[in-house]
């Protein structure tokens, strides 16, 4: 069973053509307040009016409006650069981790894999074409991105992605891929549907998902997905190492198991 698919945006046409109905409950104000936070995600930087307005698709006007409204109740902050994200956003990531039960199962879990294996440990959720890091342990050898909660990364072509795809039916793999913007992130990165799905049948084989160098140069990683109590994909814990230190066949039988094993501990029973 594949993960809720995201809301079509508001006004646009449905699949048969008929006009979108009305929804009365939909606060369109609101909606352009998160538009404005969300213009920060292709540009971490401070940003001028101007440039907000254009990144959130919104008239100047409003644009004002909501950043005027978004500073004074702190979630962002005018800085000598522009406006820019505030502190006060990363409480709510903060209450979203807490509250989530799979992450607070997770974490003796990952703590555990992380001592053992002495890599980078990870532990991601699908969301339809992304999955998106919630957990990070890191390893030796640090990257900034790499200690990054809330980074996403596209299911299509990760070792977390492809071994939550191997746990759906092969017509709901088929959309994602299809849905997914395939592009190589590196030069080795699986982008034509008959190759991936290939890898996938490889995960259903052995239990665990082998990328190589498929989003960082230089970076190998094996992942199994994590499965709800009706054994449907929720996301996947992954160990990611250099392949400056393993060789690929004796990463995969070192770190195979391991990750397995995880991901089983943390199904519900």
């Amino acid at each position: 069973m594949a993960a809720a698919r995201p809301r079509p945006p508001r006004g646009s046409t449905p699949p048969d053509g008929a006009a979108p109905k009305p929804d009365r409950l939909f606060v369109e104000a609101l909606a352009r307040g998160f538009r404005v936070l969300e213009a920060f995600a292709d540009r971490p930087t401070a940003m001028s009016l101007a440039e907000i307005a254009a990144a959130s698709g919104l008239d100047k006007s409003a644009a004002q409006r909501l950043v005027h409204t978004l500073v004074s109740i702190g979630y962002l902050e005018k800085t000598a650069a522009g406006v820019a994200p505030s502190r006060r956003i990363l409480d709510r990531s903060f209450d979203y981790l807490r509250s989530n039960p799979l992450i607070n199962r997770a974490i003796p879990i990952l703590a555990d894999l992380r001592r053992t294996i002495k890599e980078r440990v990870d532990l991601s959720l699908f969301d339809d074409l992304t999955m998106l890091y919630v957990v990070r342990m890191q390893s030796k050898r640090d990257t900034f991105y790499a200690h990054l909660i809330g980074r996403r990364v596209p299911t299509y072509c990760t070792s977390g992605g492809r071994a939550v795809l191997s746990h759906l039916p092969e017509e709901d793999v088929l959309d994602i891929l299809q849905r997914s913007q395939r592009r190589k992130l590196t030069p080795r990165t699986t982008v034509e549907i008959d190759q991936i799905m290939e890898r996938i049948v490889q995960v259903r084989e052995t239990g665990y998902s082998l990328a190589i160098e498929e989003v960082l140069v230089g970076e190998i990683a094996v992942a199994a997905a994590v499965l709800d109590e009706a054994g449907h994909p929720v996301g996947a814990i992954h160990v990611a190492a250099s392949l400056a230190e393993w060789q690929p066949d004796e990463f995969v039988a070192r770190a195979g198991p391991l990750v397995t094993a995880a991901a089983a501990g943390l199904r519900p029973s």
